[in-house]
C-alpha cells in the first residue's frame, strides 16, 4: 500500500497502475487520474485475442456534489497549459493488490474506488465504495474514444456517439456501423450532456517524441447517492454478455481466481505478487486455441525469443505445466525452415515474422528446463522430431545466412537484419547489427546441441543417426575452439567474432549466458574471470548495461524520438531481464551456497522497490537509463523482466 500525504500531480503521475483481462486487453492510467500515454485507458479492448487492441473508454472521471452548486472533481487532466482539474489533492492512498484501489478524503467523505477486469472478456468493472459516514452524491463521466491503441483521438472524423438506453445499460455506437460499447449501471440516473475534451497532453509521447495530444468524447453523465457503507458499479464492456452476471458475481469469480494464482506453501510475499504480475502476461491467443507470452505492456504482444526467455520464469519456475505445453506446442507448430517465429503479427493481414536466430536455440534452453521441472518425457518424445528438423536446417543453413562454420560456431547475419536480441533498427540503419558469430548465439548453439544429446541418452531416442552424429561433433569442434577466438587477453567475452577476420570487443552483457546455461564452455577459474568483469564494468542494481560506460558510444539516457531511443537501446541502457542470468551464473560459481544466495537476496532488494514504488505499481520495467538514479523507461511491465525474478527467487528456496 502507498500512503499519499500532499502528493503533487507530477509523483502521481510518474506511478502507473494496470489490471488485465487474460486475452491482451487491459485498463491501465495514472494514480494522478491524468492518462500520460495514448496506451492508457479504462477499458483496452482485444478484438481478435491477444491483438487487434482497441481504446473504447480513455477514462472515466468522478466527482461528488458537496453543495448545490459546489461540485469537488476527483480526477485530472493535462492540457497544454494548465492540469485540471486537481482531484489527485484528494488521494490518501493507493493498493494494487488484489485490485487497482483508489481512496479519496474531501472534506469528511472517504470514498474507495476499485478497478478490476473479467478474465476472459473485454469488460472493466469499476466498484465505488463509501467508507464515511455520509452519503456520497457521486457522478461518473465516461470519456468515450474508438481508436487503435497506437493511434490517438480528435474532433473531426464521423463519430456522432448514438446511443440508446435499455433499462439501466446504455449501448453506444461510435459511429454507424460500428460494434457497440455497453456501460452498465445498475442503479442511479444517466444525464444526457454531450461535449467534446479537448487537447489532452499524454505526457510520456511528448517524451518518446510522438504525437500526444487527443480530444475525447462525452455523452452524458452517471449519477449516483451512495449511501455508507455501500457500494456501486459501472461495468463498461464490447461483450454482452458480460451483463448478465451480475457486478458482485463477477467480482467474487475475479477474487477467487486472484487468490488461486499463488500456491498455498508460498511464504515469500513479493515472490506471490510477482506470481500474480506473471498472470498479466500470460494470455490466450484465439488463432492458435492456446496460450502465450506478451512481451510487455502497453504494446507489446507475442515475441518468440521474450517467450522462451520469459516462460523459463513465468511458467516453468511456477509449475504450470499445461500453459508451458501450450506455449511450446504452438512454436513447435510454427517452425518454419528451423525457425521459431520472432513475432506474431498485431493484425491478420501481416506475416508470422522470422528474423531471428536466438529464440529458436532458447527453445531447447526451455525445454530442458521444463523436463527439469516436470519429468515429462513424453511430451519431449512427442516433440523431439521438431528438435531434430532445426538441426537438420542448421546444418544445412537457413536464412539471413544462418550456418555452421568451419570451427562449429554458428553463424547469424547478412546487411540490413538484426537476428539478435540486440535488434534496435531505424528504417534501414541496424543499430548493431552484430554479423558474424556472436558470444551469446554459441553458448544457445552449443546448449541446443548438448541438450538434443542429453535428450536422445536421457531418454533413449534414437533419433537421426546423421544429426546425432553431427551434433555432437559440431560440440566438440565448438568447444574446442571457443576460447581461443572468443576469451581475450582482458579475461573477458569478444562479443562477435568473423572466424580469422574480426574480433568485436565491446564489453556487453551477451557473454553471461555462457557462464548461466547448463552446459559450460569455460573452466571455473575463466568463467569466474569473466563473471568479475561483467560485474565491474556492467553491473547496476536494476540490471546489466547494454555497454560499458567506457564505451565511446555508451548514451546515457534513453529518451527522445525514435532515433534518439533506438539508437540508444542497446548502447549503456540497463536491462532487468539480464539480471536472472548473472544471478543464476553466481549462484551456480558458487555452487549455490548460503553466502551466496544472501548476496543475490540483498542485491535484489532494489528492484524490489522498484515494483512496489516506483513506475507501474506492481510492475518491473523494461529498461533503465544508463546511469544513476536509473529511471525506468520502456514497457512499464515486461515479461521477462518478471520472469528473471521469479527463476531467480524460486532457486533460493
Amino acid at each position: 500500500m502507498i500512503k499519499l500525504n500532499d502528493p503533487t500531480f507530477e509523483t502521481l503521475r510518474s506511478k502507473e497502475w494496470l489490471t488485465t483481462n487474460g486475452i491482451g486487453g487491459y485498463a491501465s492510467g495514472t494514480l494522478s487520474g491524468a492518462n500520460s500515454r495514448r496506451y492508457h485507458g479504462m477499458l483496452i479492448a482485444a478484438n481478435n485475442p491477444p491483438t487487434s487492441r482497441k481504446v473504447l473508454v480513455a477514462k472515466v472521471e468522478e466527482g461528488i456534489a458537496l453543495k448545490r452548486d459546489h461540485q469537488v472533481e476527483l480526477s485530472a487532466n493535462q492540457y497544454p497549459s494548465a492540469i485540471h482539474p486537481q482531484g489527485f489533492q484528494y488521494l490518501t492512498q493507493f493498493e494494487q493488490n488484489p485490485f487497482p484501489t483508489f481512496q479519496y478524503e474531501i472534506n469528511g467523505h472517504l470514498l474507495q474506488k476499485s478497478i478490476f477486469m473479467v478474465y476472459g472478456h473485454n469488460a472493466t468493472v469499476i466498484e465505488y465504495k463509501n467508507l464515511g459516514t455520509q452519503s456520497i452524491p457521486l457522478s461518473m463521466t465516461p470519456f468515450l474514444v474508438d481508436r487503435d491503441y497506437h493511434g490517438l483521438f480528435s474532433e473531426g472524423r464521423v463519430f456522432d456517439f448514438y446511443y440508446e438506453k435499455i433499462g439501466d445499460i446504455l449501448k453506444i455506437h461510435s459511429r454507424y456501423g460500428s460494434a457497440p460499447l455497453y456501460i452498465k449501471q445498475e442503479s442511479g440516473t444517466f444525464e444526457e450532456n454531450r461535449f467534446w475534451v479537448k487537447d489532452l497532453i499524454h505526457e510520456q509521447e511528448k517524451y518518446r517524441g510522438l504525437d500526444y495530444q487527443e480530444d475525447a468524447y462525452v455523452v452524458g453523465k452517471f449519477h449516483q447517492l451512495l449511501s455508507p457503507n455501500k457500494s456501486c458499479f459501472l461495468i463498461m464492456t464490447s461483450d454482452a454478455n458480460v451483463l448478465e452476471s451480475s457486478p458482485l458475481d463477477l467480482k467474487k469469480a475475479a477474487l477467487k481466481r486472484w487468490n488461486g494464482l499463488v500456491p498455498k506453501a508460498n511464504k515469500n510475499t513479493f515472490l506471490g505478487d510477482l506470481y500474480k504480475a506473471a498472470d498479466q502476461v500470460i494470455v490466450k491467443r484465439a488463432a492458435t486455441n492456446s496460450f502465450t507470452i506478451l512481451a510487455g505492456y502497453h504494446w507489446f504482444t507475442d515475441w518468440g525469443r521474450d517467450t522462451m526467455i520469459a516462460m523459463r520464469g513465468l511458467c516453468i519456475s511456477t509449475g504450470r505445466k499445461k500453459v508451458s505445453q501450450s506455449i511450446l506446442t504452438t512454436f513447435f507448430k510454427n517452425i518454419d525452415k528451423g525457425m521459431l517465429p520472432n513475432r506474431f503479427p498485431d493484425y491478420d493481414h501481416d506475416e508470422v515474422e522470422y528474423n531471428t536466430v536466438d529464440a529458436t536455440l532458447w527453445l531447447f534452453v526451455a525445454l530442458y528446463e521444463y523436463y527439469e521441472k516436470f519429468k515429462d518425457g513424453a511430451f519431449v518424445k512427442r516433440n523431439f522430431a521438431h528438435l531434430t528438423d532445426i538441426l537438420t536446417h542448421h546444418f544445412a543453413g537457413t536464412r539471413y545466412n544462418i550456418h555452421v562454420t568451419d570451427e562449429g560456431f554458428l553463424w547469424a547475419g547478412e546487411a540490413g537484419v538484426q537476428l539478435t536480441w540486440m535488434d534496435a533498427k531505424v528504417g534501414d540503419f541496424v543499430v548493431t547489427p552484430r554479423e558474424g558469430c556472436a558470444v551469446e548465439i554459441q553458448a544457445l548453439w552449443y546448449n541446443a546441441l548438448m541438450i538434443y544429446q542429453y535428450f536422445q541418452k536421457e531418454l533413449k531416442i534414437k533419433g537421426t543417426s546423421t544429426i546425432s552424429e553431427q551434433s555432437k561433433s559440431t560440440a566438440d569442434q565448438l568447444k574446442k575452439n571457443f576460447v581461443h577466438h572468443f576469451y581475450n587477453d582482458q579475461a573477458y567475452l569478444n562479443d562477435v567474432v568473423v572466424p580469422n577476420q574480426s574480433v568485436d570487443q565491446d564489453i556487453r552483457p551477451n557473454q553471461i549466458f555462457v557462464l548461466s546455461l547448463p552446459f559450460d564452455l569455460l573452466n571455473k577459474t575463466q568463467q569466474k574471470k569473466v563473471f568479475k568483469n561483467v560485474k565491474d564494468h556492467l553491473f547496476t542494481p536494476f540490471g546489466l548495461r547494454s555497454l560499458n560506460v567506457d564505451n565511446q558510444s555508451f548514451k546515457p539516457i534513453y529518451g527522445g524520438d525514435q532515433w534518439h531511443r533506438d539508437t540508444s537501446y542497446h548502447q549503456g541502457t540497463v536491462w532487468s531481464w539480464l539480471l536472472g542470468d548473472y544471478w543464476l551464473a553466481y549462484l551456480k560459481l558458487n555452487n549455490y551456497s548460503d553466502k551466496s544466495k544472501a548476496v543475490v537476496r540483498q542485491e535484489i532488494a532494489t528492484l524490489e522497490t522498484h515494483f512496489y514504488e516506483h513506475n507501474c505499481i506492481h510492475g518491473v520495467s523494461e529498461i533503465f537509463d544508463g546511469e544513476p538514479s536509473h529511471q525506468g523507461r520502456g514497457t512499464v511491465q515486461q515479461a521477462w523482466s518478471i520472469g528473471a525474478l521469479i527463476m531467480v527467487l524460486n532457486r533460493l528456496i
